[in-house]
Formats: C-alpha cells, structure tokens, sequence
C-alpha cells in the first residue's frame, strides 16, 4: 500500500503523524511511505531522517493526497484540504466528527474511508489511540490553568500550592477518567487542595484508593457541582462520551457562582466542550472570558508538547496503521473489532451510531457496507 503523511495546518499543530521509526516498520511489512517536505521538522524530525529510513520526501501536499491510499495525519481535515481527498481512500486520524457537521458532511461528499483515532476500543471499553493524549491534555490542564490564574494573565492570582500560612488554590475536576486522573494527579503535585467528581462510584472508589483519600471525590449530581463552581479557582471539564459530544454540564448562568478571575480549561472542547460558553481557541490566542471568568479551550493542546506528544501517539498508532496496510481496511475491520470500532466513515456513509445521533445525520450500520 501507499502510505501517506502531511504537515499539519492546524494552528500551532507540531505533532507529526508517522515518525522515521514509524516508516521504517511500513518498509518493513512491504509499503511505500511518502512523506511531505518538513512535516516532522516541529517534532524534531528532519527529512534526512525520514530518508534514511526509507520514505519519499514529497514537496507537493496534493500529490500525496493524489497517490496514496492511505493517508495518516493526527488532526482532522480544515477546510484547505477538503478538495483533496478522494473517494475510497482511507483517512487515519483523529476526527471528533460530533461537534462539526460541516466537517462530517464534507467527508461523506468526499467518499472517504475515514478511521477515527478517538473511536477505536478495545473489548474492555478502553480507548487505546485517545488514553495517551488524554494524558497528555490532562497534564498540561493543569499546568496551562495555574499559569492563567496569574493575575498578568487576568486570572485571580493565586497560586495553587499556596505557601506556609497561606490557603492553597482549590481545583476540581469534571470527570475522573484518563483526563481528570492526569489532572488529579499534577494539582495534587502541586500542593492543591483537589476535588474530583465523576457519576461512576466505582471510579470514584479507586480515585479515593490511589490517592490514599487526601482527595476529596464528590459523585457529580448538580448539588456538587454547584459546591465546587462557588469553592473552585481553578475547574478542569475532562467529561467523554466516547465518540460524541461532551455533556453540557456547566452553563452560563452557572460562571456567576464562581471566584472573579476563576479559570476554567475545558478539555472536552473538541468533543464540543462541557461548559456552555466554551469554544474552541488556539495556541495563538488560547483564552477568553465572559462574566470575569478565563475560560482556556485549546482544542489541541497536546501540539505544544509535539515531540512528547509525537511520540506517545505514533507508538499506539503504529500497530493499527500496519494491520489496515497489510490487510486492507476491510479485512482489518472482519478481523479486529477494534479497527471496525474506529471506521466513523466508510465512503458515503455514515457508519458511527453516537456521531450521526448527535449531528441528526442518518446512520449505516458497518457490518451492511464492507
């Protein structure tokens, strides 16, 4: 198979989707890797090093879109790009279809096979492509709010670790998955005072666990909520529904509750965010605020820490990538419930349930189309 790998055009999007190691395991299986001009070059990888290890270096983004049958990006489509897929080729990346209609109808046009990162699962319910960004994003939640709640910034001034004598910063956490637990972890590190809520006691139960209880886990019913928005300076959105939009858990009227200066880091944003007046912003201008509250909703927060980044979601990808190229998209999908998982689109239609509920689009069962 053709395998193909471009530059990101996302605003401040350093991540790169294949690495030279990467290329080396396709040559390996039998493929040929065409990689355009400097696309590795923001994770730290130069052309000199994707040749030497096998790939075509492409100046021309349309040529690759042209010649290969499977391209492999980490970001989804911007408009620029619509106009050069084609139909039957098969699109590898993370899409989060559930929060852009235009996005979803413009690849239904196009008759793309289109293999979502976020939607392939495992048998246990785990979402192995996501869980490293999700770490990721998790991480830097935390490090993006405190640096935000410095008063330069417009946020309270407060630091979250306090110092003797001093109150310590308070956060909470909207969601005690891969995201919330990055983020228990990193405010607690810091020497936060931590709150973390979530719907599955289960969770909770474990989060109590490994945090030896020095956490405070409130089950997530509107009364807690509202506790923690009028305690909070710092408040972290980490809610998934897998493959669709986020639960609009916080809403407008709820930033009233909140501390003058508050910040909120609405990691969900991608999913279609979890607070009502969030929208998606960039590394350019990463925040905004309404009703005094700083609202940081960078839909790809993992692109700043692209060689960290790089490397923890090609190390996952990889294996996926060479299955689908050995075997085709559809052998792959008979053979591997979780790739089948991940198939969003398949040509003209539309073939993941949550994603064509949440847009209103009409659904085409999978296991009908391949």
């Amino acid at each position: 198979m053709k395998v193909g790998c471009v530059k990101e055009i996302k605003s401040h999007e350093y991540r790169v989707g294949l690495t030279p190691a990467c290329v080396e395991a396709y040559i390996r299986h039998g493929h040929d890797v065409f990689i355009e001009n400097s696309a590795g070059i923001n994770a730290g990888y130069s052309d000199e090093e994707y040749k030497a290890a096998g790939a075509f270096i492409v100046d021309d983004k349309r040529e690759i879109f042209d010649k290969c049958e499977m391209i492999i990006k980490v970001k989804e489509p911007l408009r620029q790009e619509y106009g050069l897929l084609h139909t039957g080729q098969i699109l590898f990346t993370f899409l989060h279809l559930a929060s852009n209609k235009e996005l979803t109808q413009e690849l239904l046009r196009s008759g793309i096979k289109g293999v979502a990162y976020e939607t392939i699962e495992t048998a246990n319910g785990q979402l192995p492509l996501l869980k490293p960004m999700s770490e990721i994003a998790g991480r830097l939640s935390i490090q993006e709010g405190a640096k935000f709640l410095e008063k330069p910034f417009g946020g309270r001034g407060v630091l979250l670790g306090g110092v003797p004598g001093v109150e310590k910063g308070k956060v909470a956490v909207l969601g005690g998955g891969v995201v919330g637990t990055n983020a228990v972890k990193m405010a607690y590190g810091l020497g936060a005072k931590v709150s973390v809520l979530d719907v599955n006691v289960n969770r909770l139960e474990y989060l109590d666990d490994i945090f030896g209880g020095r956490i405070e886990t409130l089950y997530s019913s509107r009364a807690n909520i509202e506790k923690i928005l009028e305690e909070s300076d710092l408040l972290i959105g980490a809610v998934l529904r897998h493959g669709a939009k986020a639960p609009r858990l916080i809403k407008r009227d709820d930033l009233k509750r909140m501390k003058k200066g508050a910040v909120i880091v609405d990691v969900a944003v991608d999913q279609g965010g979890c607070v009502e007046t969030s929208k998606p912003t960039t590394h350019d201008d990463p925040v905004f605020v309404i009703d005094d509250i700083v609202h940081y909703c960078v839909a790809n927060m993992p692109g700043a820490v692209a060689r960290t980044a790089t490397q923890a979601l090609t190390g996952v990808t990889l294996k996926y990538g060479l299955e689908i190229a050995d075997n085709g998209l559809e052998k792959a999908a008979r053979e591997n419930d979780e790739i089948a998982a991940g198939i969003n689109l398949y040509e003209n239609k539309l073939t993941y349930r949550a994603v064509a509920d949440d847009l209103g689009l009409q659904y085409s069962d999978l296991r009908k189309v391949i």
